[in-house]
């Protein structure tokens, strides 16, 4: 053996005890104990444990790490610090691990199901349906693979937040929608019109919801706050639903209910049966009469300027029936509101029944409940509607008939009526 014990332990300065260390871990690498290789190296055991395991701060001494052997005569170094030890996850992380997604692709590589791979990671099929659809790579002749680590840097430049919209990212979607609100469209409705514009771009594409999100979360800016003006409630924000307010009014006589009314007027398959209610103004004192056609969801309005009784609206409405052909009127559903007491003087003049809803029911003319919440953005609650000229009224309605609607396959109620129209003549 070329190490020798030195007999001379005088301080050996800032290289003391290099070769016994050097020495030390060598004998200590071949399986050596520690009290052994002290022995044989000549020191004493308290040094090689701490050169083997290192030493804590007491007292005056500092702490020293744990040594290892570099290979190299003459040097060593100091091991690194022991990692931290991670926590123990208490259940499957919400985001799929680089692990995750390593098998899924060792996975998919073997023809393994969908299913089965998700049971085997602890998730649903939909998490690994996904994964695979947003992160696999699209080849040029349109096959596909998935690379686990590629997938991963997906998903990180992806989970970043917060981010910008889609909205907010595209400066001819956001012009758009912007120009559309401001005709008054519901987001549906521009959603809608988008895929037909743009079938071929999904970027153009976005959900009404998205819309939403962009009018009402803050600090998102992608679409002006202004806007919600334009929206059919004029909110700026989100409220819950909450009760409706139920009008109470003296019964009216000689009414047929709306369980008479001819059965092809529930199914809406045969047109000319007609749903009508009054909008009301100011403190009660002006209104505005609307007639919406339930199959085709034509918009009528019917000017009330010298009040709204019995007589005035009875005769209000008869003359508004007769724009159009007779056989496009077949009944007429009202609430049970005052203003149709002269109901009778009505039919006997127009020949065209009226039926009365159940009391609190106003589901039973939904097509002009829903309608009167779109007109009250043209005429808002506690305004006075008697300014409003015949002309106006027709503009409104006209706006109203030439939106596309998803109850008519995104037709205008326009559109149908001008098909009834010409299949008449």
């Amino acid at each position: 053996m070329d190490f020798e014990v030195r007999n001379d332990r005088r301080p050996q300065g800032a290289r003391k005890l290099v070769r016994e260390r050097e020495e030390y871990l060598r004998l200590v690498d071949l399986g050596i104990g520690n009290t052994e290789a002290c022995r044989i190296v000549g020191i004493n055991r308290r040094t090689g444990k701490r050169w083997l395991y290192g030493r804590q701060a007491s007292g005056k001494n500092k702490a020293a790490p744990p040594l290892v052997d570099t290979g190299v005569p003459w040097q060593y170094t100091e091991l690194p610090p022991p990692p931290e030890a991670e926590p123990e996850p208490a259940g499957p992380s919400r985001y799929l691990s680089e692990s995750d997604r390593i098998h899924i692709a060792d996975r998919l590589r073997e023809k393994a199901s969908v299913r089965a791979i998700a049971a085997e990671l602890g998730r649903s099929p939909s998490t690994v349906s996904r994964e695979v659809r947003r992160n696999r790579s699209v080849h040029p002749n349109g096959t596909w693979s998935y690379r686990p680590h590629a997938a991963q840097r997906r998903a990180d430049r992806r989970r970043p937040r917060p981010k910008v919209g889609k909205i907010g990212r595209n400066p001819e979607l956001r012009g758009f929608i912007q120009d559309h609100l401001t005709m008054r469209w519901s987001p549906e409705q521009i959603c809608h019109a988008l895929r037909a514009r743009f079938p071929d771009r999904p970027e153009m594409h976005v959900t009404h919801e998205t819309i939403y999100q962009a009018l009402y979360v803050q600090g998102r800016g992608e679409l002006r706050r202004e806007l919600t003006r334009a929206l059919r409630t004029g909110r700026a924000r989100r409220r819950p639903h909450r009760s409706a307010y139920k009008r109470t009014c003296q019964p009216i006589k000689n009414m047929v209910m709306i369980s008479d009314r001819p059965a092809e007027a529930e199914d809406r398959a045969v047109p000319g049966h007609w749903e009508g209610d009054l909008i009301i103004g100011k403190d009660g004192r002006s209104a505005i009469g609307t007639l919406v056609e339930r199959s085709t969801r034509y918009v009528m309005l019917v000017p009330l300027p010298n009040g709204h009784s019995a007589h005035t609206t009875s005769h209000a409405l008869a003359a508004t029936v007769q724009t159009l052909p007779p056989h496009l009127w077949r009944s007429l559903t009202w609430d049970q509101g005052s203003e149709m007491a002269a109901h009778r003087a009505f039919t006997v003049a127009t020949d065209i029944p009226v039926y009365f809803c159940n009391p609190a029911s106003p589901w039973q003319r939904g097509s002009n409940e829903n309608t009167n919440g779109l007109l009250r953005q043209y005429f808002p609650k506690g305004t006075d509607l008697s300014g409003h000229t015949p002309e106006h009224l027709e503009t409104v309605a006209a706006e109203l008939n030439s939106r596309p609607r998803k109850t008519l396959g995104w037709e205008t109620p326009a559109e149908r009526l001008a098909k009834l129209l010409d299949l008449a003549s």
